[in-house]
């Protein structure tokens, strides 16, 4: 296990095999543990949607324990198939399983062969998205920690060009928690995913570059120390 950027976490690497299968790892913060999501975490992730379906009117979050096990295959078959690195959120002070996000859409970018850049076994861009959280969960360190850690390794170990994030454009709540974490507002993508209510989506897209990077993270480090003088004071 090494330190990685400021310290408040640890990344625990696992063995990368090829340039198109993603590495597999844990991220481990102080609050949240993101773990590679597995099979076994089907029925966690059933009884943390479970807790208040109500919260996820504009996201596509399992419920019932059929529904979750098809959403952890599919998320299994994107890793497998080198688009998607999916984690289960686990609250460290209770070892309890509050909810699931991922990177996905992962890019590699069709660099000449004689490129430095076409010998990177990492991706060039992706996008972090399918993240909820059980209702205890909301409101807490847990986002913005796991966003932390998520932002830290693809900036400083994949050293990614652009991360990307999307919400419907109904999703208030959503857009303001990415609007706190620093992530610019590029636009409006008309019938752009199947919405939840089987709907033409039009999506909310936002996006932070590696050359902001340095100033989201410090954004981010000041949210988290705010989190934890509210939970000490």
């Amino acid at each position: 296990m090494r330190a990685a950027g400021s310290g408040m976490f640890a990344e625990e690497r696992g063995v990368r095999d090829t340039a198109v299968r993603m590495e597999n790892f844990t991220l481990t913060g102080r609050h949240v543990r993101l773990e590679p999501l597995e099979l076994r975490h089907v029925d966690a992730l059933d009884a943390a949607s479970a807790v208040d379906p109500a919260l996820y009117q504009w996201s596509a979050v399992p419920v019932g324990n059929g529904a979750t096990r098809a959403y952890v295959e599919t998320a299994l078959a994107a890793r497998d198939a080198g688009t998607a690195v999916p984690f289960a959120v686990v609250r460290r002070s209770d070892d309890r399983v509050i909810g699931s996000t991922r990177y996905f859409d992962i890019e590699r970018w069709p660099w000449p062969a004689d490129h430095p850049m076409k010998q990177r076994a990492v991706p060039d861009a992706c996008e972090i998205g399918y993240t909820w959280y059980t209702k205890s969960a909301i409101r807490t360190a847990a986002n913005t920690e796991a966003k932390l850690m998520m932002l830290t390794h693809a900036f400083e170990t994949w050293k990614l060009a652009r991360v990307c994030l999307h919400t419907d454009e109904r999703n208030a709540r959503s857009r303001a928690a990415m609007e706190r974490l620093g992530c610019k507002f590029e636009g409006i993508l008309r019938a752009h995913r199947l919405a939840v209510d089987l709907i033409p989506r039009n999506s909310a897209r936002y996006s932070i570059i590696a050359a902001e990077w340095a100033g989201v993270k410090a954004q981010l480090e000041a949210m988290q120390a705010r989190h934890a003088q509210i939970t000490t004071g």
